[in-house]
């Protein structure tokens, strides 16, 4: 499954993306938006519903397919979910699934009323963080490399990212200190080889008996939105084999983009070796 990912501190560019995405043909069981704010909710499923709408020639808001989808998360409050498959995506069930755009277009509150009993997903407990933030997230996965190439085009240019890419291919090595694997990473972290090699590697890693992995991402130029999908999957796999990833020693344009995101406030970013390979020796934090 490929992911790209993007972040948003403005509505109307948040809006831009999933107009255009739609428009585009990306399948809206692709399409996930997070967001805290029941206003900007609302906003963006009338935008699924009008654009929807004008390729079915139903009525404007009323594709019966989009969800609104809300859940509490601990210390963050309610998180609302807007697409066709944001009940699927978030993991949630039953009263989890808050109802059809129409709903949300005709601003029945009862349509995004928090559930307390919504099983919450792994990618919402990510971006706690990040929503935390007053942030708002575009997540589109799909199988087909072509739909997430032109869903990372859109998410690149409307979302929030650092201008311009190395033109060096991503390189991967990896050595070993105990019981840590150091992935050296070069190059760009972008759709297509770049993400799939670190996949791979990743993979390599896990199935090779060693869950604590230390990313060196000091010599990459450059990361696209497929490329956070990429970081986040990574994060997600190694946690669910009970393991730890950690960020070291980025260079100032990842920097950047993981402060403009509100990334850094989610993974475990340190500023040398040392101090990154110190931290695994702490105790494993109890899921």
């Amino acid at each position: 499954m490929e992911t790209s990912i993007g972040v948003f501190s403005s509505r109307s560019r948040a809006e831009d993306a999933v107009r255009e995405l739609v428009q585009k043909r990306v399948p809206e069981e692709s399409i996930l938006f997070l967001t805290r704010s029941e206003v900007e909710a609302k906003t963006i499923g009338r935008q699924f519903g009008a654009v929807i709408g004008g390729f079915t020639g139903g009525a404007v808001g009323m594709s019966a397919g989009v969800v609104a989808a809300s859940l509490l998360l601990p210390g963050i409050g309610t998180v609302f979910a807007i697409g066709f498959g944001a009940a699927a995506l978030l993991g949630l069930t039953g009263a989890g699934a808050g109802g059809s755009l129409g709903k949300v277009a005709a601003d029945n509150a009862s349509a995004l009323r928090p559930t307390p009993d919504a099983k919450c997903s792994e990618d919402a407990a990510f971006f706690r963080e990040v929503l935390q933030s007053g942030r708002s997230l575009v997540v589109v996965r799909t199988e087909s490399k072509e739909l997430v190439q032109v869903a990372s085009e859109i998410l690149d240019r409307t979302g929030l990212t650092i201008q311009g890419s190395t033109p060096v291919p991503m390189q991967v090595s990896v050595r070993n200190v105990e019981d840590v694997a150091i992935v050296d990473v070069t190059g760009r972290i972008t759709l297509g080889d770049g993400s799939t090699a670190l996949r791979e590697v990743i993979r390599e890693i896990i199935d090779g008996g060693t869950n604590r992995i230390l990313l060196n991402l000091h010599a990459v130029g450059y990361i696209d939105s497929s490329g956070l999908g990429e970081l986040v999957g990574t994060y997600s796999s190694v946690r669910n084999q009970g393991g730890q990833v950690k960020l070291v020693n980025p260079s100032k344009r990842v920097q950047d983009l993981l402060q403009m995101t509100r990334l850094a406030m989610v993974f475990d970013v340190q500023q040398d070796e040392a101090s990154a390979l110190q931290s695994f020796a702490k105790p494993l934090a109890v899921a």
